[in-house]
């Protein structure tokens, strides 16, 4: 095993997550990219960077959460940064939504939790540092209408991070959110011409930001900010102040 610190990046096959691998890649760290369905991004990924180790699976479930940590422990047996980038999107407005979609969605709050969770018992407390950086969103702070469950669960992320912080303290473990605007990535590249202008409109900067922009911020958290804890940074071209 390599003496390289190791991060965990979770979804880091598409979008944001790809973007945090690379910059903390390219700040000496060996990453592991988790994905979920994403096999083939992953694994040009991997490609692409050194070190790099794959991690497949389904957050919503706990029992492959503990073969991810399995995986990692035979692979790098260290976390010094775990990203909880993840995430999942279910689109419906509160009369049509079913109970099951909901589920889904509070689903992943949980695996986020659990891998936390067991990431800290297994490597952070026990080495006395680590960083836990968690991607949210700024519409766990405006809303967005239809996306009742995803709102709710971004706006949770940023929850966890002030309780979790709170709960480390003196422990040497920050812990901190990165709360994206609109980026150019997959999810936003599918809606239609005149959403994407509407949602431009609100913001001060005129355009969408790039996954290299959030991830600037949080190679930043990861090897810097030493005095950064319970905190959330907006990334969003001013749409959002906080």
């Amino acid at each position: 095993m390599s003496d390289k610190p190791v991060a965990v990046v979770t979804g880091s096959g598409t979008g944001i997550g790809t973007a945090c691998a690379r910059a903390l890649a390219q700040e000496g760290f060996r990453v592991g990219l988790h994905y979920r369905k994403s096999a083939e991004s992953a694994k040009a990924l991997q490609a692409e960077l050194e070190d790099a180790f794959l991690l497949q699976a389904d957050l919503a479930d706990l029992e492959q959460v503990e073969a991810l940590l399995s995986a990692v422990r035979e692979q790098a047996g260290r976390v010094d940064v775990l990203v909880n980038n993840a995430g999942h999107s279910v689109n419906a407005d509160i009369h049509s939504m079913k109970a099951e979609q909901f589920d889904e969605q509070r689903a992943i709050t949980r695996g986020i939790w659990f891998l936390t969770k067991r990431v800290l018992r297994l490597y952070m407390l026990r080495k006395g540092s680590g960083r836990i950086i968690n991607i949210s969103s700024v519409v766990g702070h405006t809303g967005n209408a239809g996306q009742i469950p995803y709102t709710m669960e971004k706006a949770a992320m940023d929850a966890f991070t002030k309780s979790l912080c709170r709960e480390l303290a003196g422990r040497n473990i920050l812990v901190n959110s990165v709360a994206p605007g609109f980026i150019d990535t997959e999810m936003t590249s599918v809606l239609p011409g005149e959403i994407r202008e509407r949602l431009l409109a609100g913001v001060p900067l005129g355009r969408m930001g790039r996954p290299e922009e959030v991830a600037e911020v949080v190679a930043f958290l990861a090897t810097k900010g030493s005095y950064i804890t319970g905190t959330v940074i907006h990334v969003n071209g001013g749409l959002y102040g906080g």
